[in-house]
Parts: C-alpha cells; sequence; structure tokens
C-alpha cells in the first residue's frame, strides 16, 4: 500500500503519525484537520502526561479523538498495561476502532459509550455538547462498572463529559487515586467540574496547551491554529504530595 506524508497528500487512505498510522478521515473538526497536516494532536497534552504514564499502567480515556492519544498510550503503558477508551458517537467510535485495529493495539479496550453516572441510555442529543439534532441514542455505562483492576491516569477528552464521568468514577477513584486530566467544558462547567475534583481530594492545576507545535511530526510551519489553546486541567491527590510547581493552581 502506497503510503505518504499525511501534509502533502489528503486523498491518502492513511496518514502518517508520529504514534503510528491513522486512516483518512473528513476534516471535520480540529483534531482530524491537526492530524492530517501535523501527524499529531495536541502534543503539549502528550508532553505533560509522559511523566505521569508508565509501563504496566491502566489508563481510561474518555474521548476517542481518532485514537490520537491512544496510540501513544498504548505504547507508554506497554504490553503489560491496559488502556479504556470510551466514545459516544458513532462515526467517530468506528474511527476510533479503524485506527486500534490498524496499529495492532492489542492493550486497547475500545467502548461504544458515554460515561456516565449509572448504566442505562441516554439520548445522544441530550448530553453535554453533543449534537442536539442527533435522533442516536447510545449505551451509558460508568467508570466503576468497567471494574477496572487498577487505575492510574483517567483522560477526558470531551468537553462537558467531566462532572457526570466523575459521578460514576467515585468508588474505583476512592479505591485508585489515579492522577486526572481533563478538558474543562466552558465558562458554566469549568467552576463545577474544578470543585468536583477538589471535593474528591485533590489538587487542581490548569494546562493550556497551544494547538500548534512547532516540532510537529510533519514538520509543517504553517500555523492553522495561531493563539489558541486548550483549556485542561490536571489533578493529583492530595495525599500524593504531587507538584506541578510551574502550573498555576485552582
Amino acid at each position: 500500500m502506497n503510503m505518504t506524508h499525511p501534509a502533502t497528500d489528503a486523498p491518502s487512505r492513511l496518514w502518517t503519525m508520529r504514534y503510528g498510522i491513522a486512516s483518512a478521515m473528513p476534516l471535520a473538526d480540529t483534531v482530524a484537520r491537526a492530524m492530517q497536516t501535523y501527524g499529531e494532536w495536541a502534543e503539549q497534552e502528550v508532553e505533560l502526561l509522559s511523566a505521569l504514564v508508565d509501563e504496566g499502567h491502566t489508563v481510561v480515556e474518555v474521548g476517542g479523538d481518532y485514537a490520537a492519544h491512544t496510540m501513544w498510550l498504548a505504547r507508554a503503558v506497554g504490553d503489560g498495561g491496559r488502556v479504556h477508551v470510551t466514545e459516544p458517537r458513532r462515526l467517530p467510535f468506528q474511527q476510533l476502532c479503524a485506527n486500534v485495529a490498524l496499529n495492532g493495539l492489542a492493550n486497547v479496550h475500545t467502548h461504544h459509550a458515554w460515561l456516565g453516572r449509572t448504566a442505562g441510555r441516554a439520548a445522544l442529543s441530550s448530553l453535554p455538547l453533543m449534537d442536539p439534532t442527533s435522533g442516536e441514542a447510545i449505551r451509558v455505562e460508568s467508570v466503576d462498572e468497567l471494574t477496572p483492576a487498577a487505575l492510574h491516569l483517567l483522560k477526558i477528552n470531551l468537553a462537558g463529559a467531566t462532572l457526570d464521568a466523575l459521578a460514576g468514577a467515585t468508588e474505583t477513584i476512592r479505591r485508585h487515586r489515579p492522577m486526572m486530566y481533563a478538558r474543562l467544558g466552558g465558562l458554566n462547567a469549568c467552576q463545577a467540574e474544578v470543585q468536583a475534583m477538589k471535593e474528591m481530594g485533590y489538587r487542581v492545576w490548569s494546562h493550556a496547551p497551544y494547538l500548534y507545535n512547532p516540532g510537529n511530526h510533519a514538520g509543517q510551519a504553517t500555523n492553522l491554529f495561531p493563539g489558541i489553546v486548550q483549556q485542561n486541567v490536571v489533578a493529583a491527590p492530595v495525599e500524593s504530595r504531587f507538584e506541578f510547581e510551574d502550573r498555576f493552581e485552582l
């Protein structure tokens, strides 16, 4: 199969990424555009998390982002680790699975579900920041119902998903005390999201990674996202005495 560089060959069926390969997909959102143009997505997130994830770890990732970070996480935790990825949207879930399969990521488990407070079903249109016109229903499960034997990192990629995910993870978080990294849900939700983490016994720091990485995998100097950052937080259990000295504590 002819594989060429993602930045120069948009019609190619496969894109060469920093951590593997990805099937070409419509450039309907920022993640897909970054993957095609730069061969990576939000690499500054990976740089921060690389100090927190190690071989043998278990990670729960909420929101697939087409496996952009899942490919790295699978490498980071190794054969002895596990990565559980949930994605509620049908087509992004299928694209996630395709990329997991293309890279042979046997330590990755994909779940077509919304991580909520309790098990059941919900209209996709009723969930935070989902398509309000969607007529589809989605399975809802909780982090506690995934019952991972361990959990070292809870990574929430979907803006607006944090409160539901945390509400359904109380027992898992109490038992395993994982690090947490989350994309905030905007002005109307961010205060409640940060407060929910603090009430679970966590310290919370701001992390605002730029979408454009000058050292991107494709070597592209064109910045499609000038000045644009993600509004994220990283959280550590109070008892861990973990410090992010270069981050603003919330």
